[in-house]
C-alpha cells in the first residue's frame, strides 16, 4: 500500500500520543466500544436545521485547542463567524457574476479566517437566536439571503447600486443579530479583537492535510469541493482533530457509529434476485448496508481514496472533531468524534468512527502543526 496514504491517518493517530487514558466503556446492544485514548473536549452542542457544521466543528476545535493548552473553557459564537463569512461569500459571489459557490454550507477555513481577520465573541453575546426560535434553522435565511444576492447579479438597474450591501447584511442583523462591537468578559471590555488575541491563538500555527492522487504529493492545492468557497489550499499528505467528512454513507449510522461495510451489490438491485424477492433496489441496498454490529470493512488504499472522490461517492457533508481512539470487541479502531446534532442520540452526541472509515472518506482535516511528524513538515515546507 502507497505510504502516502497513511499522511493524514498518521497525524489522526498522533490523537493517543497527547491524550489522557480512559477505562470506561460504553455498551452497545451490538457494539462494545472501549475508549482507549480521549482528549479533553467542550460540550456536544445542536446546529439543528441549519448547514453550519463547519462553524460548529471548527468553534468546537479551537475550544478544544484553548483547554489542550491549559486554558479556562469558553463557549464562542458560532453565528459571528456564520455573520461574516456570509459577507464575504455574497461579496465573493457578485464579484464573480455569480459563478462562486452560495449556500450555507463553508470550511474550516472561514472559522481560521473570521478568527484571524474579524475577532470572535463569546456565545452569550451573539447567539444568532433574533426569529423566534430557539434552535437554528436556517431554511428561510438561506433561502432568502440567495434570492437577494441572485437580484444583484441580475443587475437590473445596470449598475450596482451603493446600498446592496447594507441592505445584505440588514438581512443578517435581522436573523443572526447585529455584530457587536464592545462587550464585557469577567469585568473588562473587550472587542471581537482583543477578545480573539486574550484567548492566544496563533492560526499560523494550523495546518490543513488532505490525501488525493490528482495534484502532487507534499505540495498545496485548493480541495475541489463547493464549500471551499474562499478556495484555500490544503497540504496533500495526538491533537484534536477539525475533520471534514462524508456522512452521506450508509455506514454512517444516526446511532453513533461510522462504519464501512465490505460490500458487494454485484448482480443483486436489478438482478433477478431482486425481482423474484419483490424488493425494490433502496430496499435491498438497506437490507444489505444494515449495520448490526462489527463486519468485514473496505480494506482503504490511495486508489479506493481517489476513486471515490472522482466518482462523487465521496462528498463534502459534515465537519466535525475527533478526538479520541477507541476499539470494539474484536480490537478493531475506532475515532471518537463530537458530532453537531445535539445530545439526543446513542452516546450523547458523540459517534464511533472505524478507521477504515476515516482513511476512506475523509476529505480533510485541521490540526496543530505540532501534531504533524516533523519529517512530513519539512517535505510540505512548513515551519
Amino acid at each position: 500500500m502507497n505510504k502516502l496514504l497513511f499522511i493524514a491517518a498518521f497525524s489522526l493517530s498522533a490523537i493517543a500520543a497527547s491524550a489522557v487514558d480512559k477505562d470506561t466503556t460504553a455498551v452497545d446492544t451490538t457494539f462494545r466500544f472501549t475508549t482507549i485514548k480521549e482528549n479533553i473536549i467542550t460540550p456536544v452542542k445542536n446546529q439543528a436545521s441549519s448547514g453550519t457544521c463547519w462553524s460548529f466543528s471548527a468553534i468546537g476545535f479551537f475550544e478544544a485547542e484553548l483547554l489542550r493548552m491549559g486554558k479556562p473553557e469558553v463557549d464562542l459564537s458560532e453565528m459571528f463567524v456564520v455573520h461574516h463569512s456570509y459577507i464575504d461569500k455574497a461579496d465573493k459571489f457578485v464579484r464573480m457574476n455569480g459563478t462562486s459557490n452560495f449556500a450555507g454550507g463553508g470550511s474550516f477555513y472561514d472559522v481560521m479566517y473570521t478568527l484571524q481577520n474579524y475577532g470572535i465573541v463569546p456565545e452569550s453575546e451573539m447567539s444568532g437566536l433574533n426569529y423566534g426560535e430557539d434552535k437554528h434553522r436556517h431554511g428561510e435565511l438561506d433561502k432568502l439571503t440567495r434570492a437577494y444576492v441572485d437580484v444583484i447579479v441580475s443587475n437590473p438597474n445596470k449598475k450596482l447600486s451603493t446600498a446592496w450591501k447594507a441592505g445584505f447584511s440588514g438581512i443578517l442583523d435581522a436573523y443572526l443579530g447585529k455584530i457587536p462591537t464592545e462587550f464585557t468578559v469577567n469585568g473588562k471590555k473587550q472587542t471581537p479583537f482583543t477578545y480573539a488575541q486574550s484567548l492566544g491563538l496563533n492560526m499560523d500555527d494550523y495546518v490543513s492535510l488532505t490525501s488525493f492522487t490528482h495534484h502532487p504529493f507534499y505540495s498545496k492545492f485548493v480541495i475541489e469541493i463547493p464549500d471551499n468557497w474562499r478556495w484555500e489550499e490544503s497540504y496533500n499528505k495526538g491533537y484534536t482533530i477539525a475533520w471534514g467528512s462524508d456522512v452521506s454513507e450508509k455506514g454512517f449510522t444516526r446511532n453513533g457509529v461510522a462504519v464501512n461495510p465490505e460490500v458487494k451489490l454485484t448482480n443483486l438491485p436489478g438482478s433477478d434476485q431482486a425481482r423474484w424477492l419483490n424488493i425494490s433496489q433502496k430496499e435491498m441496498e438497506e437490507k444489505i448496508y444494515k449495520v448490526k454490529g462489527p463486519q468485514p470493512e473496505v480494506k482503504v488504499t490511495q486508489e479506493v481514496r481517489q476513486q471515490s472522490f472522482d466518482n462523487f461517492e465521496t462528498t463534502d457533508d459534515h465537519g466535525m472533531v475527533i478526538y479520541g481512539t477507541a476499539s470494539d470487541q474484536n480490537g478493531t479502531k475506532y475515532y471518537l468524534v463530537k458530532n453537531s446534532w445535539g445530545t439526543d442520540s446513542k452516546y450523547k452526541g458523540i459517534w464511533y468512527a472505524s478507521e477504515s472509515f476515516v482513511m476512506h472518506k475523509t476529505i480533510n482535516i485541521v490540526v496543530h502543526k505540532d501534531a504533524v511528524p516533523k519529517e512530513i513538515l519539512k517535505k510540505l515546507g512548513v515551519k
